[in-house]
Parts: C-alpha cells; structure tokens; sequence
C-alpha cells in the first residue's frame, strides 16, 4: 500500500516547472484588459 506521507515528503518539485513559473512571472504578457484599456485609450484621443 502506498504510504502518502512519505510520498509526500519526498517530494520536490520539478526544476523546468520553477524555470517556467519564473519566466512567466517576469515576462510582461497583454491579456484582453489591456488590450481593450489601449482600444478605449486611442478611442478617447480622437
């Protein structure tokens, strides 16, 4: 039977997930709200 546990405690995560978690903190990603905000901006300007 499986000890969950210990399992538990073994556990480390994966090296590429921090790398990837890092990278995605610290890249400047645009979703649609900033999308729509730069939209309204121009918009209003004119």
């Amino acid at each position: 039977m499986i000890d969950f546990e210990a399992e538990i405690d073994k556990y480390r995560p994966s090296l590429e997930v921090d790398a990837v978690e890092d990278a995605i903190v610290r890249s400047d990603l645009t979703d649609m709200n900033d999308l729509m905000m730069d939209l309204i901006k121009e918009v209003s300007k004119e």
